[in-house]
């Protein structure tokens, strides 16, 4: 008859055998797995069972190992080396554990947010490495999914999250604004009502980033489709459009710091403002990662620090 080895003899049975193995009594490997003598015994017991042959005989209240036992005992530490080298063949195919860890983020969080976190992470951990990428909301998503990433910083505002699936770290709330040529006329009495801008040329952000979905969104509830002139792929190459008088568009506030000399923004009115929220995403099952729960821990400083700065 043959074994079911996946369901009868387990990793666990095997690790209490071979410690038992080593310490010679069952009340030191106990001790030494912080289990209890019970535990130990039933685990033994069962692997006798499981394996189908006497491996101990009893010499008063002691458990003998038998010749079959030592024999086996070979054999499992030549399992468990060659499943520790799986393992970390494994971790090392994924990138997980290698002093590397692939982060990937949208154009925007490169202008502060991603250095802040790379530096804490150097001294959190100097010696990972980071590799980034930087794309769309879209893409970097379907990266993370198909594990060619490790962890991603995204707008989740506009993303399907699959929270079972997915851990999500909030970083902070991020306003909308409008962004006009410095040469623009806006109308500077109040917020900015869309309304008055339906003659205007705008610059996009192309299908699948972040703002793309609020600027359609902003547009349906002014009652109008904008004249696109251009859609491209990065959120610099839009505002230098914007610098050139190419024409309006709509732009995350976290861009101010650099562009607010050369671009002219305004809040937009009421019906139209809207929020991204940022965060740090990856996979809930590797959630026990050193290099992400470094880059979480770091994430959750990151937040703290910008709630803190927020005036009262």
């Amino acid at each position: 008859m043959s074994i079911d080895i996946t369901s009868d003899i387990t990793f666990r049975k095997l690790s209490i055998f071979m410690t038992f193995m080593e310490k010679g009594n069952i009340a030191r490997t106990a001790e030494a797995l912080s289990l209890s003598g019970v535990s130990v015994h039933r685990a033994l017991h069962t692997l006798e069972e499981n394996v189908r042959c006497p491996l101990f005989t009893h010499k008063g209240r002691n458990l003998i190992a038998l010749p079959s036992a030592w024999t086996l005992l070979e054999y499992c530490q030549e399992v468990m080396q060659v499943m520790e080298r799986g393992l970390e063949e494994a971790r090392k195919i994924a990138g997980i554990g290698q002093g590397r860890l692939r982060v990937g983020t949208l154009y925007s969080l490169t202008m502060e947010t991603v250095p802040r976190l790379i530096m804490g992470m150097k001294l959190r951990r100097p010696d990972l490495e980071l590799d980034l990428t930087m794309g769309s909301n879209e893409m970097l998503l379907h990266l993370l999914e198909e594990g060619t990433l490790d962890a991603i910083l995204i707008s989740i505002s506009e993303s399907d999250i699959d929270r079972n699936a997915l851990e999500v770290l909030p970083l902070f709330q991020d306003d909308i604004f409008l962004a006009a040529p410095a040469s623009a006329k806006l109308n500077s009495s109040g917020p900015a009502d869309l309304r008055d801008y339906k003659d205007q040329k705008f610059v996009s952000l192309a299908e699948g980033f972040a703002t793309y979905a609020g600027f359609q969104e902003a547009f349906h509830i002014a009652g109008f489709e904008p004249e696109i002139v251009t859609r491209v792929n990065d959120i610099f190459s839009m505002l230098s459009l914007v610098q050139a008088g190419v024409g309006y568009t709509l732009m995350p506030g976290r861009m101010k710091k650099v562009y607010e000399s050369s671009v002219q923004l305004q809040k937009l009115a009421e019906p139209y403002q809207m929020q991204q929220l940022i965060a740090i995403v990856f996979a809930r099952n590797r959630e026990q990662d050193p290099s992400l729960r470094a880059l979480a821990a770091e994430g959750r400083m990151y937040a703290r620090s910008l709630e803190q700065n927020v005036t009262p």
